[in-house]
C-alpha cells in the first residue's frame, strides 16, 4: 500500500524567539486528526547559526552607539535573525552544515520509500528557499564545494533528479508544493539573465530554473499529464510573503502545463479599517509583522488545503 511522506522544514521566526524542534507538531497533530497515517519528517536546522549570529550580535552591542539606536529590539530579533539566517547559509561553511543536517535526518527516510509513495513538502520561509537550493541550484554540482556529496545523496532519493548516480528514473516521486510565507520570489533575482557575453551573468551557481524544469518534466510524463498541486500560503500582514503564480509560469511554466498553482490569503485583511489607523499603528504592524509570518504553522485555512491534497492524491 502506498505511503504519504511530508517533508517539512521551518524557516525564520522572526519574532523574539527562532523556531524550536517542534515547530510543526500543532500541524502535523492536525493532518493526524483528519488524514490516514503518514510518515512526517520534520526538518530542524534552527540551531546551526546561532554561534555566529551570537557573536556578530555581542559585536553589534559593544558599539557606543548601539544604546541610540532606533528598534533595537527588531533589529536584534526579526531583521538579524532573517538576514542573518540568508547570509550564513549561503556562506558555504554554516550552508553544508545545514546540507548534512537535513541530509542526516532526511534521507535514511526517503530512501525506505517505495516507486508507489509519495513525497509532499511543506516549507516556511527561508526553508523554502534552502529546500529549493538543495534540490536545483547549480552551485552544489562541483565536486569541490562543501555538501556537495549531501545535496548529491538528497537527490538520488527523488525521482526526477540525480545526483552522483543516475536515478532520475527512480526515488519517491514528488506529490505537492506547499510554500508558506516565502521569500522565494526575491530569491529568484539571481536567476535573471544579464549580459551573455560576461561570465556568471546567466546566474549560474544559484539559478534553479534548469534542475526545476527537469523535475517538472519527468513528473508530468509519469503523473499522466496531471499538474503538480502547488499551494502558496500568504498572511497579508507577513511582510516576506509573496504571490508567486505569475513569477513561477516565467521561470519554469510559461505554458501553464506542469503545475496546478494557487496563491492563498490564510486570513482576510480589513483594508478600510488598517488605513485609517493612524501612522504610528502602521509601523507598529509592520513591526509584528513576525507573528503573521510565525502564523501558518497555527492556521486552520493551512491546514485544509493541505488534507484536501492529500486526499485527491489517495
Amino acid at each position: 500500500m502506498a505511503t504519504d511522506y511530508i517533508l517539512f522544514i521551518h524557516g525564520v521566526n522572526t519574532r523574539d524567539e527562532k523556531e524550536d524542534p517542534k515547530y510543526a507538531d500543532m500541524l502535523i497533530e492536525g493532518i493526524k486528526s483528519q488524514y490516514k497515517d503518514f510518515v512526517d519528517i520534520p526538518l530542524y536546522w534552527g540551531d546551526v547559526n546561532e554561534a555566529a549570529q551570537k557573536n556578530l550580535l555581542d559585536k553589534l552591542q559593544a558599539s557606543p552607539l548601539w544604546d541610540r539606536m532606533w528598534f533595537k529590539t527588531f533589529r536584534e530579533k526579526q531583521l538579524l535573525q532573517f538576514i542573518g539566517d540568508a547570509a550564513l547559509y549561503i556562506s558555504p561553511h554554516v550552508g553544508s552544515k545545514v546540507v548534512d543536517r537535513l541530509r542526516t535526518n532526511a534521507v535514511e527516510v526517503l530512501q525506505n520509500a517505495s516507486s508507489d509513495d509519495s513525497l509532499h513538502l511543506v516549507t516556511h520561509s527561508w526553508g523554502t528557499v534552502i529546500v529549493f537550493d538543495i534540490l536545483f541550484a547549480t552551485r552544489w554540482d562541483d565536486p569541490q564545494v562543501p555538501g556537495h556529496q549531501q545535496v548529491m545523496d538528497i537527490r538520488d532519493c527523488i525521482f526526477g533528479l540525480s545526483g552522483d548516480k543516475d536515478t532520475s528514473n527512480q526515488g519517491i516521486k514528488l506529490a505537492s508544493i506547499n510554500t508558506m510565507g516565502s521569500p522565494i520570489a526575491i530569491f529568484s533575482l539571481t536567476s535573471v539573465n544579464g549580459d551573455p557575453n560576461q561570465p556568471g551573468s546567466d546566474g549560474r551557481g544559484n539559478d534553479i530554473t534548469l534542475n526545476l524544469q527537469k523535475l517538472l518534466n519527468n513528473l508530468y510524463e509519469t503523473r499522466n499529464g496531471k499538474k503538480l498541486p502547488w499551494r502558496n500560503f500568504i498572511h497579508p500582514g507577513d511582510p516576506i510573503a509573496f504571490p508567486l503564480e505569475e513569477l513561477m509560469k516565467d521561470l519554469v511554466d510559461n505554458k501553464e502545463k506542469y503545475i496546478d498553482f494557487e496563491d492563498i490569503i490564510t486570513q482576510e485583511s480589513n483594508v478600510f479599517n488598517f488605513m485609517m489607523q493612524p501612522i504610528r499603528q502602521k509601523s507598529l504592524a509592520l513591526l509584528r509583522g513576525g507573528e503573521a509570518h510565525g502564523s501558518y504553522w497555527q492556521s486552520e485555512k493551512v491546514l485544509q488545503e493541505i488534507v484536501s491534497i492529500l486526499k485527491q492524491n489517495d
